[in-house]
C-alpha cells in the first residue's frame, strides 16, 4: 500500500486557482500514476504526474498528463467524464462505510458522487456543491473531439473540506484513497492508478485497495 503526506500550504486559499500551479510543484507532495493494473488488454500509459497538498480549508491536487490523443466532448457537470481524457481522485474517512469519487476531463468537466460501491447508494453531488469545487486548465474549458497526435496537459482543481465531509478545524490523521488516470471512450483506452487495483477487469470503485493520504 502507498503512503503520502500531503504539506500544508495556507498560502493556497490566497491566490486565484491559476496560479497555485508553481506552488503545488515546489512545494507539493509529488508521485506519478503509472500502475497498470490490467496490462494484457490496456498496456497504454500516458505520462501522469500529480502534485497535492492542502490549504486550511481545501486539498488542491494539479494532474499533468503527457501521451497520445486527446478528448474533451463534455462540458456539463455530472456528464460521464470518465470516457474523455479524465483523472481521478477517490477518498474515504476513517471509519465511513463510503466513499468519494471526483472525476474532472481535461478541460475541467467534473462528475462526483458519495457512495458505498460503484452502484449502491450513490448520491452525486448537486450542481451547487460542484460549483464550489474550482478547477483550471492549461487548454482552456472549450469541448473539442478526439484529437490525434501527441499532447500535455495541465488539470489543477481545489475540492473543500466541506465537500468531503470533513471538519476544517478537526481534521482526521489520513484518509485513503487513489488517483486515476482513464479515457474510456477513446481510441486508446486506459485505466492507470496510483495504488495498485488487484482486481480482474478494471474497477476503480474498489476502497480496499486505496493507499494511505496523511493530513
Amino acid at each position: 500500500m502507498k503512503k503520502m503526506l500531503l504539506p500544508t500550504i495556507k498560502l493556497l486559499d490566497e491566490l486565484p486557482l491559476e496560479r497555485t500551479s508553481e506552488i503545488l510543484e515546489n512545494d507539493g507532495a509529488r508521485d506519478s500514476i503509472e500502475q497498470l493494473n490490467w496490462i494484457e488488454k490496456f498496456n497504454y500509459r500516458p505520462i501522469t504526474f500529480f502534485y497535492v497538498a492542502r490549504s486550511e480549508t481545501a486539498i488542491y491536487i494539479k494532474y499533468h498528463v503527457h501521451g497520445s490523443m486527446l478528448r474533451a466532448v463534455y462540458s456539463e457537470d455530472m456528464s460521464p467524464v470518465h470516457g474523455d481524457s479524465c483523472v481521478e481522485f477517490f477518498c474515504k474517512l476513517p471509519g465511513s462505510s463510503h466513499y468519494m469519487n471526483f472525476e474532472f476531463n481535461c478541460i475541467g468537466t467534473c462528475s462526483a458522487a458519495k457512495r458505498k460501491a460503484r452502484n449502491e447508494d450513490v448520491t452525486p453531488y448537486t450542481r451547487q456543491e460542484l460549483s464550489l469545487i474550482k478547477r483550471f486548465s492549461s487548454i482552456g474549458r472549450r469541448v473539442f473531439k478526439e484529437l490525434n497526435g501527441m499532447f500535455e496537459w495541465d488539470l489543477t482543481v481545489k475540492i473543500p473540506f466541506l465537500l468531503m465531509d470533513m471538519d476544517a478545524n478537526n481534521l482526521p490523521e489520513k484518509l485513503t484513497g487513489n488517483f486515476y488516470k482513464c479515457a474510456d471512450d477513446t481510441s486508446m483506452p486506459h485505466y492507470v492508478s496510483w495504488n495498485p487495483v488487484k482486481t480482474e477487469l478494471p474497477d476503480f470503485h474498489r476502497p480496499e485497495f486505496f493507499g494511505e493520504i496523511y493530513l
